[in-house]
């Protein structure tokens, strides 16, 4: 089970801190953040390794920070600068595989968390 917290409503140019907090997982050895907005795929946004190497897609890059301790299911995100296109409900996710950007590899998922961003 996977579970977020710290979504909300903030203006352009603002920040936000994503938390998720995991329990009862096995075999986990990466985590991640994804994004969904109404009629579109899930984005992958930033990832975490057990080596606490990290990933980031090319629109998180230089705003976004993703920190998390994989053996104790944690994981934060912190989103600085956002844009209204970064409105989206944001997931947290973790994967038996060392990496991955493709939300197939994922098989725990939480429930979601909403980001809005006004203009």
């Amino acid at each position: 089970q996977l579970l977020e917290s710290g979504g909300g409503l903030v203006q352009t140019g603002g920040s936000l801190t994503l938390s998720c907090v995991g329990s009862g997982l096995s075999g986990i050895s990466s985590m991640g953040w994804f994004r969904q907005v109404p009629g579109k795929d899930h984005e992958f946004v930033a990832g975490v390794t057990l080596n606490r190497n990290t990933y980031y897609a090319e629109s998180a890059k230089g705003r976004f920070t993703i920190s998390g301790d994989i053996l104790k299911f944690n994981m934060v995100l912190r989103m600085n600068s956002l844009k209204p296109e970064d409105t989206a409900v944001y997931y947290c996710a973790a994967s038996i595989r060392s990496w991955s950007d493709h939300k197939i590899e994922y098989g725990y998922w939480g429930q979601g968390t909403q980001v809005t961003v006004s203009s």
